[in-house]
């Protein structure tokens, strides 16, 4: 396994901005977090291409952020014209992509919401579970007798990933590629695309537009089928939205949750009483799971928002057009809203964690990665009782991600 041992903690004095995408950060970002929802609760630092950036930090000023009309999804929408001008340039390949309902505001996202929300309500999850538990037990079967594994390319990864694969109808053997590609969109460091993502999207996109005629051709009972039926339909989906929506489910779909059981294992491994508690009492799952979105933020920020005019907060303007981001990572630390936040306690209750966001943009896959979180553990932690770290955790290597907070690898054993 490679190692990097060359992540340092961040330096909450450091005269420059900190940079928030990168694996360093993402190591441990909750101190630099707390000194800010402190001293310096509306943010202002840059990306590495210089975007500027507005990071708000405090469990309220996120969760109105959510609400917030002064802020728009849809960056065009707010900006002027001499703004608009000066966007960098987008690849036309790129275009069909800015139609996803994550980057769109009603009455257009509540279109595209409706048409796939049904998909992933909890009833119709709950049906999922079955075949979720078989796969957890296949995948675990296969490493058993080795006596360790890394516990995201073995487990995480594959789990939701053949998941919402099955749900939207793509084969499953194409599941790495799916995830090389998507992991090169989340690894983005700026909201614009750059040359080093171009070819994996180009080929996401290739696919996919090969797979859309396949099913015109062969129809079959899955997600992908019935939103094709609806683009069919008439003016319910358009081919750029189609192309956006099963782009965004297949990332959404699985991304998210590949950190919930990576980060969570980590978390239960480095709180050995409460992973013993959690072992004891298996049905303390439910509040675990919500104590480890908490904990661990998956999520750790909000996709972009833009301000449509010049928006106060705390004596603080955020300039018309300019990006802001909810720290989600901070707001379920904070410590007006929590008690002692830096602990893991996995009966823990009240947890108004935000984790799945707040408002219209409330993540659509709650349900769904609850489910498959529920079944990961608890058969994790019934087949692996001695689960532990195969190297130090100072060794973990982050990924680089301007919203998601994940492992690249956890070696175990057990």
């Amino acid at each position: 396994m490679e190692v990097n041992r060359s992540v340092q903690p961040i330096n909450m004095n450091a005269p420059q901005p900190v940079n928030i995408v990168t694996a360093e950060f993402k190591a441990d970002p909750f101190p630099f977090l707390a000194h800010l929802r402190v001293s310096e609760p509306v943010y202002r630092t840059t990306l590495p291409d210089k975007t500027v950036v507005w990071l708000l930090t405090r469990y309220d000023d996120v969760t109105a952020l959510l609400r917030d009309e002064r802020f728009t999804k849809n960056r065009r929408s707010a900006l002027t014209k001499d703004q608009l001008r000066k966007l960098p340039w987008t690849p036309p390949m790129f275009r069909p992509l800015e139609r996803n309902m994550l980057d769109l505001d009603p009455p257009d996202h509540t279109r595209l919401r409706s048409l796939v929300h049904k998909a992933f309500t909890p009833s119709l999850v709950e049906q999922m579970r079955s075949r979720t538990q078989a796969i957890a037990d296949e995948l675990l079967d296969r490493v058993v007798p080795t006596g360790e594994m890394d516990l995201i390319s073995d487990f995480a990864l594959p789990l939701p990933m053949t998941i919402i694969t099955e749900i939207l109808g793509v084969p499953a053997k194409d599941h790495d590629k799916f995830h090389r590609w998507s992991q090169a969109v989340v690894s983005l460091s700026s909201p614009s695309p750059t040359l080093r993502v171009l070819p994996g999207v180009w080929m996401f996109i290739r696919y996919l537009r090969q797979f859309f005629k396949l099913r015109r051709r062969d129809p079959r009972d899955d997600l992908v089928t019935a939103l094709i039926k609806a683009e069919e339909a008439g003016d319910k989906l358009s081919e750029d939205e189609l192309l956006a929506m099963v782009f965004l489910l297949l990332i959404a779909g699985h991304e998210t949750t590949v950190n919930l059981i990576g980060n969570g294992t980590l978390a239960l491994i480095e709180n050995p009483n409460e992973m013993r508690k959690l072992q004891s009492e298996p049905s303390l799952v439910k509040p675990a799971i919500e104590e480890l979105l908490r904990y661990t933020s998956p999520v750790l920020m909000t996709t972009e928002r833009y301000a449509r005019e010049n928006a106060m907060i705390h004596g603080v303007t955020i300039p018309r057009g300019e990006m802001t981001l909810g720290v989600i990572g901070s707001a379920n630390r904070d410590e007006n809203v929590f008690d002692n936040p830096n602990e893991l306690r996995i009966s823990r209750d009240p947890n108004k964690h935000i984790s799945f966001g707040q408002g219209i943009h409330f993540c659509l896959g709650a349900p769904l990665a609850r489910m498959e979180a529920h079944i990961a553990f608890t058969t994790l932690l019934r087949r692996l009782p001695d689960l532990r770290l195969k190297n130090s955790a100072h060794s973990l290597r982050w990924r680089p991600s301007m919203f998601l907070r994940g492992l690249v690898a956890l070696p175990v054993k057990f």
